[in-house]
């Protein structure tokens, strides 16, 4: 849980990042050497302070270097800068729900002690980990230590990232984790559900009772954890986290939003319906309307438990993307009303087929594995400049994967 909004990824979503990455370019802001090692300085005694202990903070500072990279991703946060059909696509596809069922298989009696214990539904608990870490297959590649160093002297939010440093320290120190091989988002997201240093400290629980929270090599701490994250952020046992609904003609959209919650028997009094077509029970219940692409696209009725997937990463598209897999994981078909574009995004499986057909067109890429990064980028780019496309912005959508499926079959 981040806390700090796609604080982890970039993760998953490498693969949706917008195409205004590409129009930034690449080149990293500078970082001095000298000015770095003068601020690692300047918050020894501020760890100190929170129980690190000189010896601590020195053995695993006295060889960092700065990692510049990081800095212009303070500002590329995917949840607000991708379409929600690219962000969702991704994260919501058919391997991902093939892979979540297995887990919940797998895990069973796992997730059904974690269930009792929490009161958080197994599959929730899946959903959380196969948003946060395609369950554990991604972790993120990069050194925590040298990206919080780097964000905690240089950039926006230092002082938050200070925090989130001396929080890792802390970690490691009590022997929680272990600084080899500790590697995870740009912004200090790590283990299989992501959680932020501070988040760690305050809401990890030791699930495989070896005296460890080890949310990087215990999947039982981390998904426990995550059990133990919802619990407190006010999860309801037994409830459901909401549903897709149709709105009646000439609703009034300033109703919406997560926080402008009325009654279940006042929503149905306007006019509110389930996207099935079958009526909404009147009560005392309260929800909100999301419209996150407009009136145009899926409207979604959410409860409290909404509310607590929210939490764990303050994005609307990152909260519907786990309940909506949820969704998945129990049977269901997915949405019925479609995303208001005439490009809709592509799923992993299409990703690896339009980088095929890139490198069969012989654009040096590397290879065909889903992640969308810059060098796919500008091979997009490149080939819609080609085909006419306007504007020619480097995206991956159905338009360009059709138009690249013609072209190898002439």
């Amino acid at each position: 849980m981040r806390m700090f909004h796609r604080c982890r990824i970039g993760l998953l979503l490498l693969s949706s990042i917008s195409a205004c990455a590409l129009a930034q370019g690449s080149a990293a802001t500078a970082v001095d050497a000298n000015a770095f090692a003068a601020c690692l300085k300047t918050i020894r005694p501020q760890a100190q302070a929170q129980g690190v202990t000189n010896a601590t903070f020195d053995a695993y500072t006295q060889d960092l270097q700065p990692d510049p990279s990081v800095l212009s991703l303070l500002d590329s946060q995917p949840e607000f800068t991708t379409p929600i059909w690219d962000y969702l696509a991704g994260l919501v596809d058919d391997q991902r729900v093939r892979d979540g069922q297995a887990m919940l298989a797998t895990h069973a009696r796992l997730l059904d002690r974690l269930s009792q214990q929490y009161g958080v539904d197994p599959v929730t608990i899946v959903a959380v980990w196969g948003v946060e870490s395609d369950y554990g297959n991604v972790f993120g590649k990069r050194p925590l230590l040298v990206s919080l160093a780097t964000l905690s002297c240089n950039g926006r939010r230092q002082n938050f990232f200070r925090g989130e440093f001396i929080a890792l320290l802390k970690l490691l120190q009590s022997g929680d984790i272990q600084a080899e091989g500790l590697v995870g988002s740009w912004a200090g997201a790590f283990g299989h559900t992501q959680f932020m240093p501070s988040t760690y400290a305050r809401i990890a629980v030791d699930g495989d009772g070896d005296g460890r929270r080890d949310l990087v090599g215990s999947i039982p701490d981390a998904l426990a954890s995550t059990a133990n994250y919802l619990k407190k952020a006010g999860w309801q046992t037994g409830n459901i986290w909401g549903y897709e609904i149709t709105l009646p003609p000439g609703f009034d959209t300033s109703l919406a939003g997560r926080s402008n919650r009325r009654s279940l028997s006042d929503w149905v009094a306007r006019g509110v319906r389930r996207v099935d077509g079958t009526a909404i029970a009147p009560g005392d219940t309260r929800a909100a309307v999301l419209l996150p692409a407009g009136t145009r696209g899926p409207a979604f009725l959410v409860f409290r438990n909404y509310d607590a997937i929210y939490s764990y990463n303050a994005a609307e598209s990152y909260a519907l993307a786990i309940s909506l897999l949820s969704d998945r994981l129990r049977g269901g078909g997915g949405l019925t009303t479609a995303w208001p574009t005439d490009d809709p995004g592509l799923d992993r499986a299409e990703r690896k087929q339009l980088q095929t057909l890139l490198l069969a067109r012989g654009h040096d890429i590397g290879n065909a594995d889903g992640i969308i990064g810059n060098n796919t980028r500008r091979a997009i780019q490149a080939e819609q400049q080609r085909l006419g496309f306007v504007p020619a912005d480097g995206r991956a959508g159905q338009k360009i994967l059709e138009a690249l499926r013609a072209s190898q079959s002439q």
